[in-house]
């Protein structure tokens, strides 16, 4: 555990006064007058929005809550990576690995490590605790950056690093949604039995042979229609992500519209009311962590990366992910579910729960029904463990009768 350090979020004040300042002198420009978000982020919202920010907006109350958890930093493979490390209660919390997206940063998980990590406090059993490790992605927020653009596979590596040598531990899950989807499938895929088992929220992989059948295939025209709206961002990011960042590294109003117009899209909202499933403060406390870190443009590098990695194949030669793998499907996510006999091709699939509401940022919008279900997973995992055990040890006591019978 050589080289760990505690951390504190403490941005100085003259970095929140330019931010604020920034926002109150934005230029606002011309834009379509409909009130809607067909265009891009709505300007009658922003400017809303950035009336708040500067006036009402305290990032001092929020930058206490991310301290509320004790946070680290450690030199793993390179990178000074950042990482929130709560130890679970009771008797044997599982290790289990977190990872959030983009636009997403550790923010996501605010209201959901106590969950976690302390289920007692919130009407649990204390035997669902887990040992909770939520690190920044190398490149955002409080990690260090790259050398140059990671995808998700060489991310995969450096968190497993993390858990088994940095913290030592010997087995760990691993749960994501967006890029911690991507993330945790490579853990399972090259890093078992270190990580002995995923819990995803998000397919973000294909199979090298594609969809096969009737059903498969109409998913497969459905999602690349449904991506046709979508794909903008995500081209720019994976193939010039530099030339994008001169803009938004100076302009704090040009990042907070970028990211709210994904909140807003792939969320799970009444209508194109993004507050109704987040609130301002949880927001802007998502934005601000991009701007005070200045990671906007090392962020998307992980859109580079995976082009380099090979994009969303897993496997030329067509293995899966033979780790026990469980996947919650919430019925706004952004990249749609395929069929199960599809995703089964790619994961060894041992839970498949359909949920009845939620989008891509599942750990905020619907962190109780999301929790429930890698509860119920983490416990057929025991499970299956025990019944491997008690067979093994069954195994053996009938060796040693042969042995004793046959000494006669």
């Amino acid at each position: 555990m050589s080289g760990i350090k505690p951390f504190t979020v403490d941005v100085p004040d003259e970095t929140i006064d330019v931010i604020r300042a920034r926002v109150a002198a934005y230029p606002w420009h011309e834009m379509p007058d409909d009130g809607g978000w067909e265009y891009g982020t709505n300007l009658d919202y922003l400017k809303e929005f950035c009336d708040y920010w500067v006036n009402e907006f305290d990032w001092r109350k929020q930058e206490a809550e991310i301290n509320r958890f004790s946070h680290f930093k450690a030199p793993v493979d390179g990178i000074d990576l950042h990482y929130i490390h709560e130890k679970g209660s009771g008797e044997n919390p599982r290790p289990l690995i977190i990872s959030h997206g983009w636009p997403g940063t550790i923010v996501e998980f605010l209201d959901f490590i106590d969950l976690l990590a302390h289920p007692e406090n919130h009407g649990g059993d204390v035997e669902d605790a887990f040992d909770v490790v939520a690190p920044s992605l190398p490149g955002f927020g409080f990690s260090g950056r790259p050398p140059r653009p990671y995808g998700p596979r060489k991310m995969a590596s450096v968190f497993n690093a993390l858990m088994t040598e940095t913290l030592g531990y010997e087995s760990y899950i691993a749960q994501g949604g967006d890029w911690g989807g991507a993330i945790s499938s490579w853990l399972g895929f090259d890093h078992a039995p270190a990580c002995r088992a995923i819990h995803i929220n998000i397919l973000t992989m294909r199979h090298k042979d594609g969809p096969q059948g009737s059903e498969e295939e109409a998913w497969a025209t459905a999602f690349e229609q449904d991506q046709i709206m979508q794909n903008g961002y995500r081209t720019q990011q994976a193939t010039k992500p530099q030339t994008l960042s001169y803009a938004m590294m100076d302009s704090p109003v040009g990042i907070a519209a970028w990211i709210l117009e994904k909140m807003n899209a792939w969320s799970d909202t009444l209508g194109d009311d993004v507050e109704s499933v987040y609130t301002k403060d949880q927001l802007l406390t998502n934005i601000m962590v991009y701007i005070v870190t200045r990671t906007f443009n090392t962020a998307s590098w992980i859109y580079y990366g995976r082009r380099e990695e090979g994009g969303r194949v897993l496997s030329p030669n067509g293995k899966r992910v033979e780790v026990p793998t469980s996947c919650a499907l919430f019925p706004a996510e952004l990249l749609a579910w395929p069929p199960r006999s599809y995703a089964e091709r790619i994961y060894n699939i041992t839970q498949w729960t359909e949920m009845s509401r939620g989008g891509h940022f599942a750990a905020m919008e619907q962190p109780d029904l999301l929790i429930e279900d890698i509860r119920k997973f983490a416990r057929s995992l025991d499970k299956a463990e025990n019944l491997k055990s008690k067979g093994r040890r069954h195994g053996n006591d009938e060796s040693r009768i042969s042995q004793d019978s046959g000494q006669g």
